[in-house]
């Protein structure tokens, strides 16, 4: 008795009871929470609970987190006094969570050590340190011509169903071996297309530096809009911690569809194809937390992949082109590409990297330096070529190197080439080492090429007489 009366304190103690209005679409009409601010936790007296998410004069709306049968009007609710947190670190890896952390693969919960808020700010500019480092997603074209940091923001954008998230499943497998961690984030997916990809990365090995979060497709429009601000605490959480970090955003488009049903059940005011004014903000403030940290700050490094999907091609939509201006690049994936057989779809004359040139190997860049232009310039001939005009000796020569380096550009799913593989090709292409074959017989040789390359253990820092020398050796046996 002595103890409970050493541990009381005399005082006045106030609490606040509010009662819900309304309840419908995952959202919660409560009155009577005065002191509510943004992003607080609602609890209420059947056990439910939601995220404090617009504040109106006499009335909050909160986003549903967690709903019984019991929730009805005129149940009360009260302040938690907590905020969105969600458990982060190696616990998480391997594992498929939804955004608030529960476990959706059929084993025990995590018991994360450490938790993280969902929002929250982006590193400031003093915090920051220039891109230096390559992020290899394992594909020739990208890596060679539309090079990426670490650090970097590359949005990927195309139609639906024109490779975007094989690509991004690819470019987590190639980072296998390279002391990554990695954050798949998938946004109103299919139940079936969620385990498809998590058996992807179970298969190849990935899902070991992995962690998998889910808003399925059934899932309330509140868990559908907090899942990439979890994907990116889980990350950003490494980040800080000086590891370098890859998360994959698939896709933003109904990222920001959530978003704006959410605005619109709580009756903000639509503006440009019914999305509320600050949809800017909603993916800025997310893709603005991905960059280099300063070695002060421990150097570690967030790299997002966003995906976003256009409409027949048009990518001067609104949500593609807020997100072009965000990001440091994008990869254009071409319908008429895919159709055609040309794969991976990727569009080199629309795709571009802003800083990730910065960061590719010296040897990289300088073999691939004048490919891309080649490559552009053979396109515009095949087109003219069209017309059954007759060409010269120059432009024939230029169209029969141009399709021998789409067909080297053609790769398949889940075939990740490494960095010493890049260069082998990008050199044998460019010093004209393929030139006397056919292109299909080329893209047939690489294998070979890549298996000797691999038997020899050359680096990128070898000079580039030595890997000259090999290259002939190895194509000359191979033809």
């Amino acid at each position: 008795m002595d103890d409970l009366r050493a541990g009381y304190r005399f005082g006045v103690r106030l609490s606040e009871r509010g009662r819900v209005l309304g309840i419908g679409d995952g959202i919660a009409w409560v009155r009577g929470l005065p002191s509510a601010a943004l992003d607080d936790l609602v609890g209420f007296d059947d056990g439910s609970t939601g995220l404090v998410f617009q504040l109106d004069a006499e009335v909050l709306g909160a986003i549903l987190l967690s709903q019984t049968q019991a929730l009805t009007a005129g149940m009360g609710a009260f302040l938690t006094g907590r905020h969105l947190e969600i458990g982060v670190g190696e616990e998480l890896l391997g594992r498929v969570v939804d955004p608030l952390g529960n476990p959706l693969d059929g084993l025990e919960a995590p018991v994360p050590r450490t938790f993280r808020p969902l929002e929250a700010p982006a590193p400031t500019i003093l915090e920051r340190d220039f891109v230096t480092t390559p992020l290899y997603t394992g594909n020739r074209i990208v890596d060679a011509l539309i090079p990426i940091g670490r650090g970097q923001r590359q949005l990927m954008v195309g139609d639906d169903g024109v490779g975007k998230s094989a690509l991004a499943l690819d470019a987590l497998i190639a980072q296998k071996g390279r002391d990554v961690l990695c954050v798949l984030v998938l946004i109103g997916q299919p139940r079936a297309g969620v385990a498809s990809a998590v058996e992807t990365l179970r298969a190849a090995g990935a899902l070991d530096y992995t962690a998998v979060v889910v808003a399925e497709a059934n899932a309330l429009p509140g868990f559908r809009y907090l899942a990439p601000f979890a994907g990116c605490a889980m990350a950003e959480h490494w980040m800080r911690s000086g590891r370098d970090t890859l998360v994959v955003y698939d896709d933003l488009t109904r990222h920001a569809q959530s978003y704006r049903e959410l605005s619109l059940l709580l009756q903000r005011p639509p503006g440009r194809e019914a999305f509320p004014g600050d949809i800017f903000y909603l993916h800025s403030r997310l893709l603005e937390r991905s960059t280099v940290l300063a070695p002060a700050i421990g150097g570690g490094s967030m790299t997002a992949l966003p995906i976003i999907e256009t409409k027949q091609g048009e990518i001067s939509a609104y949500i593609p082109t807020n997100l072009i201006s965000i990001t440091d690049g994008q990869i254009y994936f071409d319908a008429r590409l895919f159709a055609s057989g040309v794969l991976p779809a990727i569009d080199i004359g629309r795709s571009v990297t802003r800083i990730g040139g910065k960061a590719q190997h010296p040897a990289i860049k300088a073999a691939a330096a004048r490919i891309r232009l080649d490559y552009l310039q053979f396109l515009d001939l095949e087109l003219f070529a069209r017309f059954g005009t007759r060409l010269e000796a120059a432009v024939e020569e230029k169209l029969r190197r141009g399709r021998l380096l789409r067909e080297i550009l053609k790769q398949d799913r889940l075939s990740p080439c490494s960095e010493q593989e890049h260069l082998a090709w990008l050199l044998a292409y460019g010093e004209g080492l393929l030139d006397g074959l056919e292109p299909q017989a080329a893209a047939a040789a690489l294998p070979r090429l890549f298996a000797g390359i691999a038997a020899r253990g050359l680096g990128l820092d070898e000079p580039r007489e030595r890997w000259l020398a090999v290259l002939k050796e190895l194509l000359g046996a191979a033809s």
